[in-house]
């Protein structure tokens, strides 16, 4: 890939890096927050209880995507962003531009999901 392409891409993910740190760093405010407030009532502290389970898996999703963050950070300074970790094809650049933390072209990331029978949710 063109140092130009992959400067814009690194770019694309610290940006998305620093929004997803925030969003954790908000995240585990809202929790603490939710921790106690005072409430007695059961229906409250159900409540409660859901309200920060809640907030406990959004941080878990935003935790994974800072982790898939470094990782493509980390394969642009190795040289093999860009690059399908199965079969060592190019990735194309419009998946890149969709999903920059990508590890698989589109071929194989539908035989990964083929295989786990996932065909809802794409994977990385």
């Amino acid at each position: 890939m063109q140092p130009e392409k992959l400067a814009r891409f690194k770019k694309m993910l610290l940006a998305n890096l620093q929004a997803h740190t925030e969003h954790v760093r908000e995240d585990q405010a809202a929790a603490l927050e939710l921790s106690d407030d005072g409430v007695k009532d059961t229906v409250d502290l159900s409540l409660m209880d859901v309200n920060k389970e809640l907030a406990l898996r959004l941080g878990e999703r935003e935790s994974q995507m800072i982790a898939d963050i470094d990782q493509a950070l980390l394969r642009i300074e190795e040289g093999s962003y860009g690059m399908c970790a199965r079969c060592g094809k190019l990735i194309d650049e419009r998946r890149l531009e969709a999903l920059p933390t990508a590890r698989y072209d589109a071929a194989c990331q539908e035989a990964i999901e083929s295989a786990n029978g996932d065909d809802e949710h794409s994977t990385l």
